[in-house]
C-alpha cells in the first residue's frame, strides 16, 4: 500500500485532519495485518512544521514572523498590527524594489519618487530605518538605499512604535527584510522580464549544500535591471549581487555570513509644480522638469555575520554583526517656482550631494523558556550597539530663466558648476540593554513586559570651519513595553499593547538647554485570527498613537518641548488561503491625524495620509491534471485611496482620491517552467499619486503598463 499526496503551499485544516485520519486508519490496518502475519510496506510520510522561510510555500501568509521581536513567533503572539509580504506575493507582483511592494501593502503610504528612493509612511509617520535579518540600518529616501528584492525571502512590517529592540526612531513602526538563506538541497532559477518603457530585468539564483554532509551550504543571487520610464528623460537602472554561506559548527550551532552589493544608476525626476494657488495642473504624464544632466548614482555594500546556538533544553542565543558602506552622488534640477496659467516657471532649482555613510551594528541576546506552576514562560535579555558615521558634501542653487511645462526642453537648461558650500561629518553612537518576559498565568493568557535602557550621543563637525555643532548626549533613557494576549478560542485571540520609542531633537530652549527627546507612544488593541490550520491570518485593530515633546515655538520665538500630535484609526487585514489554491492579501485602513496644540491645533498633521485606504490582491491557480488549464493562475487587485493633500508655505495642494485596478495571468508549463503577464492600471486611470508643494514633489501615478516574465527553475 502507498499513499502519495501533493499540494501547493500549506493545506487547509480540513486537509490536515483528513491526512491525520488516513494515517490513523493506516496504523490500525497495519496492526491488524501484523496480527494476521501480513507485511505491508508504507511510504515515508513527511509532516512539515512551521517555517520562517516563505520561499516555496506558495502562500500569501506565514506562521512565523520576527519583526518587532528578537525571535520568530506566530503573528498571534505579537500584540501589534503586522503584515508579511511573502516571496510568493513578491513574485506575483513582480516587485523589484521595496517601495514598489509597499505601494500595494495595507496600512502603508508610499510617497512616490524614483524606484528605491520613495518615502515610506505608516500611521502618519515616516520610517527612518530598515532592518536586515533583525539588524537596523538608517533609511533616508533621498539616498536610494532600499534593497533590491531579489535577495529577500519576505518583508515583515510592524505598525506603531517599536522601541523595545530599537534605540531611537520614528513611531511609524519597523520594516524587516528577511534575507534569502542557503538551502539544504540544491535549487535555483533563472528569470527574464521585459515590459513597458523598454524595461528589462534578469535574475539568477542558485544554492545548496557545499559538502557531502550538508553542514556547509551556500547561495548566490544576482539581478540586473534597466529601462526608461513613462516620464520623459527618466531612466532607472539597478544591479545587485548577493552571497550567503551557512556552517553547522555543531548540531546546535550555526554560523552564517552574507554579503550584498547594490548599485543604482538613475536619471531622476523630482515631480511637477502646481499653479500658484496650489491647483494641480492637467499635464501629459510624460512631462519632465529638469535638465538632461540630471543624474543619481549610489553603491551599497552590506556584510552580515551571525552565530546562533540552540540549547538542548530549549531556547537559543544569537550574536550578530552588520557592517554597511554606502555612497551616493547626485545632481538634479526641478521646477524652481509654481507655474503661471500659461505653464511658465521662473527658474530651475537644483541640489547636488556627495554622501558617504559607514555603519556598524552589534547585537547579542539569549532567550530561554522555563516552566513554573505548570505553564511555560520565556525570558529574553540582550544588548546592542550601533555606530553611524556620515560625511555629507552639499550645495543647492537656482538657474534663472523661463521654461514652459507644455513645451519642456531638458537640453536647453545649462548644467550648473558644483562647489560644495556645506560640508559636514556626523557621528552617532547608540547603545542599549533590553529584556522581555513572557508569562502565562493561565493556559489561554500571555502577559508580556519589557524594557530598554538606551544611551545616545551624536555630534556634527563642520568640515569647512572645524566647528562642532548639534551635540546631543542622552544617558539611560528608559523605554517600556507592555502587552497582553488572551486566546478566546483555538483560532482567535484578543490583544492589547502599550509601546514607546524616542527620537532626539537638536533644538534648544530659552535657557540654552537641549529639548527633551520626542516620545512616540501608542495604545493598540484588537483581535487576531489564525484559521484553517494557519493558512489564513486576519487582524482587526484599533490604535491611538501620540508623538509628544515636539519642538514648539512660543510667542517669544523660543522652543519648548510641548508640541503634541495624534494619529488614531482602525485597521483590518486578511492574508493567506481562502480555499485551496486561492490566495488573498487585503486590508482596509482608517487613519485620522491632527495637531493637538499650538497654532496648528485641530488641523491635519499628516495630510498626505488618506483617511481611507483599501488594498486588495487575490490570486487563484487551477488544478486539474487532465485539463489544459492545469497550472493556469489568474490574479487581480484594486487600490483605493480617499482624498489627500499637502501643505507647503501656507498653500494647500489637494489631490482627489483614486482607484487603480491591476491584473495578472500566469501559466505553469511544468514544474520547471512558468510564465507571467502583469498589467498595472488596467483602465489607465490618470491620477496624482503624491503631492508635495507648488514647485516640486507632485507626481502622477503610472499609466497602464505591462510586464512579461519567464522563469525556469532547476
Amino acid at each position: 500500500m502507498s499513499i502519495h499526496t501533493q499540494r501547493k503551499g500549506r493545506g487547509t485544516l480540513a486537509r490536515l485532519l483528513m491526512t491525520s485520519s488516513i494515517l490513523a486508519g493506516m496504523g490500525a490496518g497495519q496492526s491488524f495485518a501484523q496480527d494476521q502475519g501480513l507485511v505491508i510496506d508504507l511510504d515515508t510520510v513527511t509532516v512539515s512544521g512551521s517555517s520562517y522561510v516563505t520561499e516555496g510555500s506558495n502562500s500569501y501568509t506565514t506562521d512565523l514572523i520576527s519583526v518587532g521581536e528578537k525571535e520568530a513567533r506566530s503573528p498571534r503572539e505579537i500584540p501589534q498590527s503586522t503584515t508579511v509580504i511573502t516571496r510568493e506575493r513578491i513574485e506575483d507582483g513582480q516587485y523589484s524594489s521595496l517601495d514598489e511592494a509597499l505601494r500595494e501593502t495595507p496600512g502603508i503610504v508610499v510617497l512616490n519618487n524614483d524606484n528605491g528612493r520613495s518615502s515610506i509612511f505608516s500611521r502618519g509617520f515616516e520610517f527612518d530605518s530598515l532592518y536586515f535579518d533583525g539588524l537596523p540600518a538608517p533609511l533616508s529616501s533621498v539616498y536610494g538605499t532600499q534593497p533590491d528584492l531579489a535577495i529577500v525571502d519576505h518583508i515583515e512590517i510592524l505598525r506603531g512604535p517599536a522601541g523595545l529592540f530599537s534605540a531611537t526612531g520614528e513611531p511609524a513602526g519597523a520594516v524587516n527584510m528577511a534575507l534569502k538563506k542557503a538551502p539544504e538541497t540544491w535549487q535555483g532559477y533563472l528569470e527574464a522580464q521585459y515590459g513597458s518603457w523598454e524595461t528589462g530585468r534578469g535574475e539568477l539564483d542558485v544554492g545548496g549544500p557545499l559538502n557531502e554532509a550538508g553542514t556547509i551550504r551556500g547561495r548566490i543571487v544576482g539581478a540586473y535591471q534597466d529601462g526608461e520610464n513613462f516620464v520623459d528623460v527618466v531612466e532607472n537602472g539597478a544591479g545587485v549581487a548577493y552571497g550567503t554561506v551557512a556552517f553547522d559548527i555543531t548540531e546546535q550551532t550555526t554560523a552564517t555570513f552574507s554579503v550584498s552589493h547594490l548599485q543604482r544608476d538613475i536619471t531622476p525626476f523630482n515631480g511637477l509644480p502646481t499653479y500658484a494657488d496650489g491647483t494641480l495642473i492637467d499635464l501629459d504624464r510624460s512631462t519632465f522638469t529638469g535638465g538632461d544632466w540630471n543624474r543619481f548614482d549610489n553603491e551599497v555594500t552590506d556584510y552580515i555575520a551571525e552565530i546562533q546556538h540552540e540549547f538542548v533544553d530549549g531556547g537559543h542565543a544569537r550574536v550578530a554583526l552588520r557592517y554597511s558602506d554606502r555612497h551616493a552622488d547626485f545632481l538634479y534640477g526641478w521646477a524652481g517656482s509654481s507655474a503661471d496659467r500659461s505653464g511658465d516657471i521662473s527658474s530651475i532649482a537644483y541640489l547636488a550631494r556627495d554622501f558617504e555613510e559607514k555603519s556598524l551594528v552589534l547585537d547579542a541576546f539569549v532567550s530561554k523558556p522555563f516552566t513554573l506552576f505548570g505553564q511555560e514562560h520565556n525570558v529574553l535579555v540582550g544588548a546592542d550597539y550601533q555606530n553611524i558615521d556620515t560625511t555629507l558634501l552639499s550645495t543647492r542653487g537656482r538657474i534663472p530663466g523661463t521654461y514652459n511645462l507644455f513645451d519642456w526642453d531638458a537640453s536647453a537648461i545649462p548644467e550648473p558648476s558644483v562647489t560644495y558650500d556645506e560640508q559636514t561629518d556626523s557621528d552617532q553612537t547608540k547603545t542599549g540593554i533590553y529584556g522581555q518576559l513572557r508569562i502565562k498565568p493561565m493556559e489561554r493568557l500571555t502577559l508580556i513586559g519589557g524594557g530598554r535602557v538606551s544611551w545616545y550621543d551624536s555630534s556634527t563637525e563642520n568640515l569647512l570651519t572645524g566647528a562642532t555643532q548639534d551635540e546631543i548626549d542622552i544617558e539611560g533613557h528608559f523605554t517600556p513595553y507592555v502587552g497582553a494576549i488572551f486566546d478566546l478560542t483555538d483560532e482567535i485571540s484578543a490583544y492589547a499593547s502599550y509601546t514607546e520609542i524616542f527620537q532626539p531633537q537638536n533644538q534648544f530652549d530659552s535657557n540654552a538647554d537641549l529639548l527633551d527627546p520626542r516620545e512616540g507612544r501608542q495604545y493598540e488593541g484588537g483581535l487576531k485570527g489564525e484559521f484553517f490550520g494557519g493558512t489564513l491570518n486576519a487582524t482587526l485593530a484599533y490604535f491611538n498613537l501620540r508623538d509628544d515633546n515636539r519642538a514648539l515655538q512660543n510667542t517669544a520665538g523660543d522652543f519648548e518641548a510641548l508640541g503634541e500630535v495624534e494619529a488614531q484609526g482602525v485597521e483590518f487585514e486578511v492574508a493567506g488561503e481562502i480555499l485551496p489554491e486561492w490566495q488573498i492579501l487585503a486590508g482596509y485602513t482608517y487613519t485620522k491625524t491632527e495637531y493637538l496644540n499650538g497654532t496648528d491645533a485641530g488641523s491635519v498633521f499628516s495630510p498626505y495620509t488618506p483617511e481611507h485606504q483599501v488594498q486588495i490582491w487575490t490570486d487563484y491557480t487551477f488544478r486539474d491534471a487532465d485539463a489544459w488549464w492545469d497550472g493556469l493562475s489568474i490574479g487581480g487587485g484594486v487600490k483605493i485611496y480617499s482624498d489627500f493633500s499637502a501643505v507647503s508655505r501656507g498653500t494647500t495642494i489637494n489631490a482627489p482620491g483614486y482607484e487603480v485596478v491591476d491584473l495578472r495571468l500566469g501559466y505553469e508549463f511544468n514544474e520547471n517552467l512558468e510564465a507571467n503577464l502583469l498589467v498595472n492600471n488596467v483602465f489607465d486611470e490618470k491620477y496624482y499619486a503624491r503631492v508635495g508643494s507648488n514647485s516640486v514633489f507632485d507626481f502622477y501615478g503610472e499609466p497602464r503598463n505591462a510586464m512579461f516574465s519567464v522563469k525556469a527553475k532547476f
